[in-house]
């Protein structure tokens, strides 16, 4: 389909709107081409682990701290020394690739920006590459925007960018080598280091990414080989790279220090990726009967294993001096109703003052109205250190049965069931028709807390302990009558989406024999 001049082996079965020609070069996509040849058949092996490892956690088997990587647990290393400009990340904020979203959190006044091709961000062929377009004028101070008669363009002090590119089970199937689809990861990464590395560092910043959904730290060592080829094909000097893993799964919550290790030339730290790491609880122990999650929203971060993995977490960075970034905040500004907007700041204010005051050197909002009282509270901590590595936290002793205390349990209520489906549905339709950051009942939904939804349904009907607190069992009977009800309540709040499909999807993906891996996986097909 393509006209533009490709690698050899190469194919973009896509159309190339204009503009589009500025980032797909024959330069950066030779680098695609090569880094899927160097790598995919390890990336391949390793998602093949993950299924293996599924397998024997199906038939029983616990996580637990790793013998084999003990030496590194004990050694006395730390990771390369901090560039500068990510010393100071007291508030992140995190958004999709839009222009308009871009933009605006460059300007948001927090420290950093962590732009996403990746949770909030529906992975169409235009939003990708636009995406792509959107960064490489932003950082070169160009990108503009009309819209509704209002004109958009950047600061003269803008956020530090990192960028999220997608996880290692995402395709990109748009462009293949070989015959065979090329990671979506690698290509979002190669595409941004390509066009944007040198400019970054003529800036006084660098190539800085977030690394989502790894599972162990050989898919960290995966990701650190990555980036040494990159480095020497564009003749950087290696550890020009940083990055920041995302610990969003309950396997790599006992792998901290081996993850940190393997991309100690290039780490950034580690952040607590509170959402997905939810949902890949309920995943990983969906057949276990003795598991079994409260509704969502009783499932916080001071929830036994939730606290657990964030002191774990926020010790394991710090004495390996690295960044502990606390995770996100999904409440938003609500500025129609005065009495629920208080009641969400609170909500907020007290999130980022137990982050600060544990020790952690900043966290996440998604809205730029939150970034001014969080940063007030973590600089009521710090006051003027950019951070707080020198927090060691000697007091924290984490066990595994403590990352497993799997509470609370209780309550599940019809209201709980009901806004799983409805955020599934709603978060579902959106994500179909291009948007995939959508505020959803006051809250900034994107693909992790869609997960959550479908994940805890299905694990509800199965379960013994999936009974309401009104005493009827959670039946996939009882799903299938309630999404026809939560359907026509999204459609007559007048929202854009695909909501019909999304509601056939749900119904199929919560209540099907099988546990589907990744809701996003077969979603992909469909755009």
């Amino acid at each position: 389909m393509s006209s533009l001049p490709l690698p050899h082996g190469m194919q973009i079965h896509a159309p190339i709107l204009p503009g589009f020609e500025t980032v797909l070069t024959l330069p950066a996509l030779e680098l695609v081409a090569k880094l899927h040849r160097a790598f995919e058949p390890r990336r391949q092996q390793l998602l093949a682990a993950r299924v293996e490892r599924t397998r024997r956690l199906d038939a029983g088997e616990r996580p637990d701290f790793l013998p084999e990587t003990a030496h590194i647990r004990a050694g006395d290393w730390q990771v390369a020394p901090i560039p500068k400009a990510l010393h100071c990340r007291r508030v992140e904020i995190t958004g999709p690739v839009d222009a308009k979203m871009v933009i605006n959190a460059f300007n948001s006044g927090a420290d950093s920006y962590m732009t996403d091709f990746e949770d909030s961000n529906s992975p169409s062929w235009a939003n990708q590459i636009q995406g792509q377009i959107n960064l490489s004028q932003a950082i070169r101070r160009t990108l503009t925007l009309e819209s509704k008669g209002k004109t958009y363009q950047l600061n003269d002090q803008i956020a530090t960018l990192q960028v999220r590119p997608r996880g290692w089970h995402l395709d990109e199937k748009h462009v293949t080598v070989d015959g065979q689809r090329v990671h979506g990861g690698i290509f979002d990464f190669a595409l941004f280091m390509f066009h944007n590395a040198r400019e970054q560092l003529a800036r006084g910043a660098g190539p800085y990414f977030y690394l989502p959904k790894m599972e162990s730290h050989l898919e960290a060592r995966l990701w650190n080989d990555v980036f040494v080829m990159t480095q020497a094909e564009l003749g950087l000097p290696q550890g020009t790279i940083k990055a920041t893993v995302l610990i969003e799964t309950i396997l790599a919550a006992f792998e901290m220090d081996e993850i940190l290790y393997e991309l100690r030339e290039h780490s950034a730290g580690l952040n607590a990726g509170r959402w997905d790491y939810i949902f890949s609880c309920i995943k990983k122990f969906k057949v276990d009967r003795s598991f079994c999650l409260a509704d969502r929203a009783k499932v916080t971060m001071t929830a036994p294993f939730m606290r657990a993995y964030a002191l774990l977490l926020l010790q394991t960075c710090h004495k390996r001096g690295a960044p502990a970034m606390g995770g996100m905040s999904a409440l938003i500004p609500i500025k129609n109703d005065p009495e629920k907007n208080a009641v969400a700041m609170a909500g907020i204010i007290a999130d980022k003052k137990r982050d600060a005051v544990d020790g952690y050197d900043g966290g996440w909002v998604a809205h730029p109205g939150l970034v001014e009282p969080a940063m007030k509270e973590f600089m009521a901590v710090l006051g003027d250190r950019p951070n707080q590595f020198d927090k060691q936290r000697p007091d924290v002793k984490v066990s595994a049965a403590d990352l497993l205390d799997f509470q609370p349990e209780a309550p599940i209520t019809e209201h709980g069931l009901r806004m799983n489906i409805n955020v599934g549905i709603h978060y579902l339709g959106a994500w179909l028709a291009g948007n995939g950051c959508v505020p959803i009942h006051n809250l900034m939904e994107d693909a992790a807390t869609a997960e959550i939804s479908r994940s805890q349904v299905w694990q509800w009907i199965r379960s013994p302990k999936g009974t309401l607190d009104d005493g009827r069992k959670v039946t996939a009977e009882l799903v299938r009558a309630l999404v026809p009800e939560e359907l026509a309540k999204i459609k007559a709040g007048g929202f854009e989406g695909k909501f019909d499909r999304a509601a056939e999807i749900f119904t199929q993906m919560s209540t099907q024999e099988e546990f589907a891996e990744f809701l996003t996986l077969p979603l992909y097909e469909e755009i």
